[in-house]
């Protein structure tokens, strides 16, 4: 190669390497998710959150976190390969051990909870983006939990209550069917893990609920309302709707009523406004800055080029 024809590649290299070095480095978008009916820790204290972000629990989690819970769809360890027990850390669930989750671990009663029946049916919204095989689990804790106290493996029963393998993405969410536990009294967590089959990822979510006996003697539970689900209020997050409707109640925390079947609402008309996991924004995820280098590596790519053309005519 001559000393001319190597200062061109040079030249170019210099010009073009800084741009896409960037977009190598951020990697192609991944797919995330976390339940948003039982409403999730996360979701509820994130800035979709609506009204419940703004409660006593969501804000010192992120108080204890240090930011905002802007991503709420990545709360995801990888490599777990079913070692749950033995990878994440008592006290820690909540969060999987994540540092960037931790304001999620505080022992508390009052944190953003759905009110459901026992041995009721239930389904599971869980907001996703894009497909992904892979098996949920659902623990119940067992009665008698004390949500004073860090959340531990020893308050999980050591087989879940129900296990769901490959469900179907529709209208951006995943809807987990199951049957709820018929001996639950209280405040409780509904933990959910999603090991990813198509990905080494592994998600884990608390759900507060309480569990409420059926009123009158003909076991009726009250008709929900129409109040606002967690994703919804005058805060500006999105709603997630398409699941069971929310009722208010006199608890300090926001709560939200699960009903006995809660079917998906596909094929009835209604618009399902399940929220986008991880939009991008100016100030969240690597979708935007992604989309702001790529633009840049266009016109530096071409410029570069058009140099390399005109050097080479030299």
């Amino acid at each position: 190669m001559s000393r001319m024809t190597a200062h061109r590649a040079a030249l170019t290299a210099a010009l073009v390497t800084p741009f896409l070095l960037p977009l190598w480095a951020a990697g192609p978008a991944q797919a995330h998710g976390a339940p948003t009916d039982p409403v999730s820790r996360v979701y509820a204290c994130s800035p979709d959150g609506g009204s419940a972000a703004r409660s006593a629990a969501c804000k010192a989690a992120v108080a204890a976190n240090g930011a905002p819970f802007t991503l709420w769809d990545n709360l995801r360890v990888p490599d777990v390969n079913g070692r749950d027990r033995q990878v994440i850390p008592d006290g820690k669930l909540c969060s999987g051990g994540l540092p960037a989750y931790k304001g999620l671990d505080l022992a508390r009663s009052d944190w953003p909870s759905t009110t459901l029946r026992p041995g009721a049916a239930l389904t599971m919204k869980y907001a996703s983006t894009i497909p992904h095989t892979g098996t949920f689990k659902l623990y119940l804790t067992k009665q008698g939990y004390d949500p004073a106290k860090p959340l531990t493996w020893s308050a999980l029963p050591s087989q879940p209550f129900a296990t769901v393998k490959d469900p179907a993405l529709t209208n951006g969410a995943y809807r987990i069917a199951a049957r709820l536990p018929s001996d639950r009294t209280g405040h409780h967590v509904l933990f959910t893990i999603w090991q990813n089959s198509s990905t080494t990822d592994t998600y884990y979510s608390c759900s507060d609920v309480v569990f409420r006996a059926a009123s009158g003697s003909g076991g009726k539970a009250a008709a929900p309302s129409t109040a606002e689900k967690a994703g919804g209020g005058s805060g500006g997050g999105r709603k997630a709707s398409g699941g069971p409707a929310a009722t208010s109640t006199t608890s300090a925390a926001p709560s939200h009523t699960a009903a006995s079947a809660a079917a998906p609402r596909e094929g009835t008309g209604a618009p399902d406004s399940t929220p986008v996991a991880a939009t991008p924004t100016a100030s969240s995820g690597p979708s935007a800055p992604m989309m702001a280098g790529g633009a840049a590596a266009v016109l530096v790519l071409t410029g570069g080029a058009a140099l390399a053309l005109r050097l080479r005519r030299r």
